[in-house]
């Protein structure tokens, strides 16, 4: 059961990202504040969830959201900064989004860089414990998913509209025999250490 993470009268933000863990496309960050009211049946970590009951909720969460937002940082931010540090990157662009004054933000996972005047709290599965990182988790993955699916259109041996770019066997295959498109990241692993992995 998730529960609603309280702190007197202050707004609080979750924040989550999707594409983390991915080959090629952006990472995807959102953050969310909700009604201390707000539930959903179907809500829970995105990664748990089917897509279309992550459509259903999504749908639900932009309804009735207090205020909501998306960070994005692409392919090259992230050969740039690195994985880690887009991530985080695309959350400070979510939150600074927002239309209006966060009073705390809720992190999914342990690393995250202060945004100037907001106190924050990293919680491990965060996204599987309170509504408002799940929330997050939601938006994040179908954004990202929807861009994806795009992408898919102009490169679609690489099976982006079913892997979203995750390193599958099929994915990787695809990479060794296609190469990389313009939209891989090319920090991560090469086509040849894949090669090797499958």
């Amino acid at each position: 059961m998730l529960k609603h993470y309280k702190s007197g009268k202050i707004l609080i933000v979750g924040c989550d990202e999707a594409g983390r863990g991915c080959l090629a496309g952006p990472v995807v960050a959102a953050a969310v504040i909700l009604p201390v009211d707000f539930s959903h049946p179907l809500l829970n970590d995105s990664k748990k969830m089917k897509e279309a009951d992550r459509e259903t909720v999504r749908k639900a969460v932009t309804a009735s959201a207090i205020a909501w937002a998306v960070g994005i940082c692409d392919h090259q931010e992230i050969d740039k900064i690195n994985i880690l540090n887009a991530s985080i990157l695309a959350m400070h662009k979510a939150v600074k989004k927002l239309k209006v004054k966060p009073g705390k933000l809720i992190i999914d996972g342990n690393k995250f860089h202060p945004v100037k005047n907001i106190p924050h709290e990293c919680v491990i599965g965060g996204d599987g414990i309170y509504t408002q990182i799940a929330a997050a988790s939601v938006i994040a993955k179908t954004e990202r998913d929807n861009i994806m699916n795009e992408l898919h259109l102009a490169y679609p041996q690489y099976g982006w509209d079913k892997n979203k770019a995750y390193a599958t066997a099929a994915h990787r295959e695809a990479i060794f025999k296609f190469g990389r498109t313009p939209f891989h990241r090319k920090s991560f692993k090469t086509v040849f250490q894949m090669r090797l992995d499958l």
